[in-house]
């Protein structure tokens, strides 16, 4: 209704106050038919132009009106919801590079063969644990805790095999084979690597730990008992911690945080709010008698990450333990 006013409004403007222009410009007009043209028919001619003018003038201003408005709501826009599609934005960009590995325990028969139990689980084979990883580079090798594939670094029989399922880079799921690379039980971290020849990975974004703040925004992607690509969201709780290794020394520098970590979580990315890995998650301390996360929660920062994981890529051990 108000857009209606205004039209009319702009209309009679131009009907009132434009009449003298255009008569003037029809006058002086070298055309000699003008000139000759009857006073009557000239004021008829304009009257004519400024009405046609007048709902030209009305739809440039009810679009811009409407443009006006789109622009608003934009503005107004609800942030609770523009906070929701930036996490979920967030999760469909990192999950990709987020894997599950399970461990298993193969139970020989004497009509089986190696080939017959590679990583099928039936009655010849039973998952001894579950964890999670996440993608380093497109060469197929990739981070976890130690204490995920505890059980196949220290296995001389032949019994365990992991078993890994990833995505490649337009999200299609398979799973293959993990092998150890190199472990570090001081870290709890382990590298694995999955034959990915003809497959396109997509590793995670390394970020940094050093200019970590409390307070800040953090989110742990892995599978909690057995549930793959679950997302928990949290702050930086605290820096500096000191948390217990698989071999009984300490890891210094860890990250506390209150994003859930639950069994099955071990080996994920921790990640900022830019998508960056931050961490690796590893530890959470749980109530007494009762074996449920009490919220405290620890992840291995990627700076020491990015320090160890190289060596064990190319020396299958520790840096410290090379000589």
């Amino acid at each position: 209704m108000a857009v209606m006013v205004l039209g009319s409004f702009s209309l009679l403007h131009i009907h009132n106050h434009f009449p003298p222009i255009h008569k003037h410009y029809i006058t002086s007009s070298s055309s000699s038919s003008s000139s000759n043209t009857p006073k009557s028919q000239k004021n008829l001619l304009t009257r004519r132009r400024t009405i046609a003018f007048g709902p030209i003038l009305f739809v440039a201003v009810a679009s811009s009106l409407t443009h006006l408005a789109i622009a608003q709501q934009q503005q107004e826009e609800d942030p609770l919801e523009q906070e929701e599609d930036r996490v979920v934005q967030l999760f469909q960009e990192a999950s990709p590079s987020v894997v599950f590995i399970k461990d298993l325990e193969i139970v020989r028969s004497p009509k089986t063969t190696s080939d017959d139990v590679n990583l099928i689980e039936d009655e010849n084979a039973k998952v001894e644990g579950t964890g999670s990883g996440f993608i380093w580079d497109k060469f197929g090798h990739i981070v976890t805790n130690y204490h995920v594939v505890a059980k196949l670094a220290a296995d001389g029989s032949g019994i365990h095999r992991c078993k890994i399922y990833l995505a490649d880079t337009i999200g299609n799921g398979f799973y293959r084979e993990g092998k150890i690379v190199g472990v570090d039980p001081a870290y709890d971290l382990a590298v694995l690597k999955v034959n990915v020849e003809g497959i396109e990975l997509k590793p995670v974004a390394v970020g940094t730990s050093q200019n970590l703040h409390v307070g800040q925004s953090c989110f742990a992607i892995g599978n909690p008992y057995g549930y793959e690509n679950t997302l928990t969201t949290g702050v930086v709780s605290g820096l500096g911690r000191e948390i217990p290794s698989p071999n009984g020394r300490a890891i210094r520098g860890a990250i506390q945080t209150d994003a859930d970590i639950n069994a099955g979580n071990s080996g994920g990315p921790l990640i900022d709010s830019y998508g960056h890995v931050i961490g690796v998650n590893t530890a959470t301390f749980t109530r007494k008698g009762t074996g449920v996360s009490s919220g405290v929660n620890f992840a291995i920062p990627i700076d020491t990450i990015v320090r160890i994981v190289p060596y064990l890529i190319v020396y299958g051990t520790s840096y410290k333990d090379r000589f």
